[in-house]
C-alpha cells in the first residue's frame, strides 16, 4: 500500500540474471551472406537517380545542408567518387554493410530481451530478408538511418534493463549521426519520451546523460541548422513535397507492411508488436512498442512515406522471435518456421538485381522483382546520353552561349554526371535542391531543354525547337534577364 500522494515505485525489468550468449557464428554468418550479396549486385546496373543526385551534390555542390536533406549522404556519395571514380562497387559497400550490421543489431536487441541462441538467429534473418535489404542496394538516406535508429533502440533496450546510464549518451552520439542522415529522429525520441512519461520508465526523463547525449546531438547538427536558417528553412517545405506523393491510406499500410518482407516478415512486425504490447516477461519495453506506433501514426497522419517505416522494424522482429522461442507453442515450430525463412529469402534474393539487364519482366504475380533497378537506372544513362549527342552536335559557337537545364533534378544530375564525355561541365534545374545549387549565368542566351512540358520555358525564349521528341528542346533567342526567370520557373 502507499500513503496518499506518494507514487509507488516503479517495478523493475522482467529479466533474467543476465543475457545469453551472443550467438556470434550464425548471426554473423547471416550477416556475411547478406552483405556478399548485396557487393556482388551492386555492380548492376547503373547509379539510381538518387544516387546520382547525391553523388553530385557531394562532389559537386558541398554544403552543410541541402534542401531536401542534411550533409552526410551527399559527403559520403561525392568522397567514394571522388576516391573510385565510376565504381559502383566501392560506391555500394558502405550501404552494404550497413545493412548486414543492422541483422547483428537486431540480433543484439533480442539477446537484451532474453532471447537465446535461435531467438537471435531468427531476428537477424528477419532484418536479412525484408525490404531493408533491398533498399540498401542504394546509396541513399533510407538505406542507411534504418541502421542508425535501430542502433539507438539497441541503446534504449539494453539501458531498459541494465540502467547504465552511459548508454544514454551513447544514443546521443547515435542520434547526431543520424541527423546528419536524415531530420526525423526527432520524431523518435519524442514518442519514447512521451511514452515513458505515461507508462514508465519515468526516470529516464530525469537521468542527466540523457540530456547530454541530447545536447551533443543539437550542438552536432547546429552546421546543418545554420544553412537552413541562411536559405529560409527550406527543409520544412519537404513536408509539401513528400504528402503531395502520398498514395492513400490503403496503400501506405500495404508498403508499410510488405516492407517488413512479404510473408515472414509481415507476420514477425505484426506478432512482435502483439507480443511487446502483451507479453509480461517484455512488460519493461512496453513504452518502447508504444512509441514505435507513435511514430507510425505521425508518419501516417502527416502522409510521409510508408518507407520510413523501414527504421521501425528491429524491435518487434527481435521480440517476434523471442516470444516463438519462448513459448515454444508446438514441438515441431522450428520445420515450417525454418520453410517460411527458406522462402523469404528466395523473394528477398529476387528482389535484388540478380536478373539479366535484358529481362522485361518486373513481378512475379505479387511478388517484385530486381528488374525494377534495371528500368530505373539504365533510364537515367539514356537521357543522359540524348541530351550529350544533342548538345555534342551543337555548332562551337552555340556551345559557349548555351546552359543545359533539366526539368527535375534526377534529369539533371544524370546529365551532370554523365555529361562530360560530351563536354558538358554544368547542368541547372529549378526543381527541389538543384535549385540551391546555381542559376544559369548570364551568358547562355539559348537553353538545351530536357524533361516533359517544354511550356516551362517557353514564356522567356523567341523560339524553342523539338530536338529529340518528346525529352529534349532547344530555345534560342533568352527575352529577360535569368535573375527574372529564375524565381518564376522553380519548382518542388
Amino acid at each position: 500500500m502507499t500513503s496518499a500522494g506518494v507514487t509507488a515505485p516503479e517495478a523493475p525489468p522482467v529479466v533474467a540474471a543476465g543475457p545469453a550468449p551472443f550467438a556470434r557464428v550464425p548471426v554473423l554468418t547471416v550477416t556475411a551472406l547478406v552483405t556478399a550479396l548485396l557487393i556482388a549486385t551492386g555492380t548492376r546496373y547503373a547509379h539510381g537517380f538518387d544516387e546520382l543526385y547525391f553523388l553530385v551534390a557531394g562532389r559537386d555542390h558541398p554544403a552543410w545542408g541541402y534542401f531536401d536533406q542534411p550533409p552526410l549522404v551527399p559527403l559520403l556519395a561525392g568522397t567514394l567518387d571522388r576516391l573510385f571514380p565510376g565504381s559502383l562497387l566501392a560506391f555500394r559497400v558502405p550501404m552494404a554493410l550497413a545493412a548486414g550490421a543492422g541483422a547483428v543489431v537486431t540480433a543484439l536487441i533480442a539477446r537484451e530481451l532474453g532471447g537465446r541462441r535461435a531467438a537471435q538467429l531468427m531476428a537477424a534473418g528477419a532484418y536479412a530478408t525484408s525490404g531493408l535489404v533491398i533498399v540498401g542496394h542504394w546509396v541513399a538516406t533510407y538505406a542507411l538511418d534504418p541502421f542508425l535508429w535501430t542502433g539507438v533502440v539497441f541503446l534504449l533496450v539494453r539501458w531498459t534493463r541494465t540502467r547504465r546510464d552511459g548508454l544514454l549518451v551513447w544514443a546521443g552520439v547515435v542520434t547526431a549521426v543520424s541527423l546528419e542522415v536524415k531530420f526525423l529522429i526527432p520524431a523518435l525520441w519524442a514518442a519514447v519520451l512521451v511514452s515513458a512519461a505515461v507508462l514508465g520508465p519515468r526516470r529516464l526523463l530525469s537521468r542527466p546523460k540523457l540530456w547530454l547525449g541530447a545536447l551533443i546531438a543539437v550542438v552536432a547538427t547546429i552546421p546543418a541548422f545554420a544553412w537552413q536558417a541562411r536559405n529560409g528553412w527550406p527543409y520544412a517545405h519537404m513536408a509539401d513535397v513528400v504528402a503531395a506523393e502520398f498514395p492513400g491510406y490503403l496503400a501506405f499500410v500495404r508498403d508499410g507492411l510488405f516492407g517488413a518482407g512479404m510473408g515472414l516478415g509481415v507476420l514477425a512486425l505484426l506478432y512482435g508488436v502483439w507480443r511487446l504490447l502483451r507479453s509480461p516477461e517484455l512488460r519493461s519495453y512496453r513504452y518502447l512498442a508504444v512509441a514505435l506506433l507513435l511514430v507510425t501514426v505521425v508518419v501516417l497522419m502527416m502522409h510521409g512515406r510508408a518507407y520510413y517505416l523501414m527504421s521501425l522494424y528491429a524491435l518487434p522482429f527481435a521480440a517476434a522471435a523471442v516470444e516463438l522461442t519462448r513459448r515454444d507453442l508446438v514441438r515441431w515450430w522450428r520445420i515450417p518456421v525454418t520453410i517460411a525463412f527458406a522462402l523469404s529469402a528466395a523473394v528477398t534474393v529476387a528482389g535484388l538485381p540478380v536478373w539479366p539487364a535484358s529481362m522485361k519482366a518486373t513481378s512475379f504475380g505479387p511478388l517484385p522483382l530486381g528488374t525494377v533497378f534495371q528500368g530505373g537506372e539504365t533510364a537515367e544513362v539514356q537521357v543522359a546520353d540524348a541530351v550529350g549527342r544533342t548538345y555534342a552536335a551543337l555548332p562551337p559557337a552555340m556551345k559557349g552561349q548555351t546552359a543545359v537545364y533539366a526539368e527535375i533534378y534526377p534529369f539533371a544530375a544524370a546529365v551532370e554526371y554523365y555529361g562530360p564525355r560530351y563536354g558538358i561541365t554544368d547542368v541547372y534545374s529549378a526543381h527541389c535542391g538543384y535549385r540551391y545549387f546555381d542559376r544559369p549565368p548570364d551568358s547562355a542566351r539559348d537553353v538545351l531543354f530536357t524533361g516533359f512540358d517544354p511550356a516551362l520555358l517557353k514564356p522567356y525564349f523567341s523560339s524553342v525547337t523539338e530536338v529529340v521528341p518528346g525529352l529534349v528542346w532547344l530555345y534560342t533567342g533568352r527575352k529577360q534577364p535569368w535573375p527574372d526567370i529564375w524565381p518564376a520557373v522553380r519548382t518542388q
